[in-house]
């Protein structure tokens, strides 16, 4: 009963969306920008307008955020033109393989999840008959759940600013069942997504340019660019790429070292794990040693776990730095500690939700009365993001009705995640002056590349990075965009590219025979 009357709803909305024609993207403007920039013709100069580039915060100007840069802006106005005039190119679709963005390229979202959601939202059909034909019973009971939790059951209101408090102290019973140590509601922060989460944490603790913050070498532009925002100091340390991107802690001592004889204050280490862009998944060895010396220093240890579900490797299992920490005897009295969670990645991709949290341990009452004030401002996070975060943290059990289902969407999902990396990582190797190291977690690969030096020397005659500039290229002739590594940093000297691991598995081949007819084109082109 329950597949026929989904399968109508399926029809009648095939109905309603062939009524309406498709819109196009908005074309974008950056005048600024060396790539696709927009002629202004007819506009009047930037001096008659009160606010220019030349006088807004200087902290603006410093921010840059690369996984949505001058590459994804070229390749916006490259699908424009594809709508507008198809067969203007060498390509017939964009494939956007520079963020992780799991439906925008086709995953599909776990069933129960929404089933819970679209019921919290109209709770006025859970009473009817033929709600039950079309929902599991367990996400109707879930959904009466987390109704009863929210006042008046209106999920269209605000919350308390840290977040529902039922929801919160679910995340926290799952948090508990992962870890084998307890977890308090009251120290969960339900935001939208992690990313405000981590724009909070340097709000707290970047006083001045004179305080740092050491971030992974590559590593998420994010933080760079709130780091930048809030007027800290990007403290780097570099990852081991002969060892996999390995995280070396004499490296990160070295660092630190340097930072403190400048006077620089380094207030807090960021670890990700599983890595992004890198893939890379900590042994609990390392963890271990990460823990002892953030303790030592007196450093927040600011652990970015949004890709903990997805690990792809049998010799390698996810470990929270708070599992760590607890397991080595050390309370929230010993090491001050914040882990970020997001609904966006994992097998779940909920990006556009926008739920998420962060677990803040260790902290004096007052800091976290501090950390509140900053959530109040925002009043709160989104509802629908919240209900989200306590789902991912507290899917169906054995026993429900949901489960197998939920299970076989799951696996499915990540083991597929697992081929495509693996078919990804071959095809980069096979590439002429190309090496890739494993992806044994998250969504991405980082391989580094070789250029020829006349292509280094045609990228500096265009004034861009040679890294962008294969990936300009590659972008011109095969509609594919990935991010030049020069957006997330790397040694001085080498060039890297990120590319996601998302788009749909029978679309991997097509990408890896593109990839390689461009690659081996360039590397003709410009060989030395």
């Amino acid at each position: 009963m329950r597949r026929f009357a989904a399968e109508r709803a399926r029809k009648i909305a095939g109905s309603l969306t062939r009524s309406f024609s498709s819109p196009s993207p908005l074309p974008v403007s950056h005048s600024a920008s060396p790539i696709g920039a927009i002629s202004s013709a007819g506009m009047s100069s930037s001096s008659s307008y009160p606010v220019t580039r030349d006088n807004i915060n200087p902290n603006v100007i410093k921010c840059e955020y690369a996984v949505r840069g001058e590459i994804v802006i070229r390749a916006q106005r490259l699908q424009q033109e594809l709508q507008e005039k198809p067969g203007s190119h060498p390509f017939d679709e964009i494939l956007y393989c520079n963020i992780g963005n799991p439906q925008s390229l086709g995953q599909q979202p776990i069933s129960f999840f929404r089933e819970v959601l679209a019921l919290c939202d109209h709770p006025s059909i859970l009473d009817r008959d033929e709600t039950h034909a079309l929902f599991s019973a367990d996400s109707i009971a879930r959904a009466w759940q987390v109704l009863d939790q929210i006042p008046g059951r209106a999920t269209g209101a605000y919350s308390h600013s840290q977040g529902i408090k039922g929801l919160r102290d679910t995340i926290a019973a799952g948090i508990a069942a992962r870890d084998g140590f307890p977890a308090n509601g009251d120290d969960i922060f339900l935001t939208d997504g992690a990313s405000p989460a981590v724009h909070m944490m340097m709000q707290l603790l970047l006083r001045s340019e004179k305080d740092g913050i050491l971030c992974p070498i590559p590593q998420y532009p994010l933080y760079s660019a709130s780091i930048a925002l809030h007027g800290g100091t990007l403290v780097p340390y570099y990852l081991d790429e002969s060892t996999g991107w390995g995280l070396e802690l004499s490296e990160v001592k070295k660092q630190l070292e340097d930072a403190r004889s400048k006077g620089i204050s380094v207030r807090a280490l960021v670890v990700i794990n599983p890595g992004n862009p890198t893939g890379q998944v900590l042994a609990e060895g390392n963890q271990r040693e990460i823990v002892e010396f953030c303790k030592n220093e007196g450093l927040v240890l600011l652990a970015d776990e949004v890709y903990q579900e997805n690990i792809y490797v049998d010799d390698k299992k996810f470990n929270s730095f708070k599992k760590i920490s607890r397991s080595m005897g050390y309370s929230e009295k010993d090491i001050t500690l914040v882990s970020f969670q997001s609904v966006s990645k994992g097998y779940y991709g909920e990006c556009g939700k926008r739920g998420g949290y962060m677990e803040v341990t260790g902290f004096s009452d007052d800091a976290k009365e501090q950390i509140y004030k900053v959530a109040s401002v925002n009043l709160c996070s989104n509802i629908s993001g919240q209900i989200l975060a306590s789902l991912v943290m507290s899917p169906p059990k054995e026993g429900d009705e949901s489960f197998d289902s939920y299970c076989a969407e799951r696996d499915g999902i990540l083991s597929s995640l697992a081929r495509r990396a693996k078919t990804l990582e071959d095809a980069f190797n096979n590439l002429e002056g190309v090496t890739c190291n494993k992806a044994e977690g998250a969504m991405y690969l980082f391989p580094r590349i070789l250029l020829p030096q006349k292509a280094i020397e045609a990228a500096r005659a265009g004034k861009v990075a040679p890294d962008a500039f294969y990936a300009q290229r590659l972008l011109d002739a095969t509609g594919i965009v990935v991010v030049p590594g020069s957006g997330f940093g790397q040694v001085p000297g080498t060039w890297h590219f990120r590319c996601t691991i998302l788009p749909q598995e029978d679309k991997i081949p097509a990408i890896v025979t593109r990839l390689q007819k461009f690659h081996e084109a360039f590397m003709a082109e410009y060989r030395d």
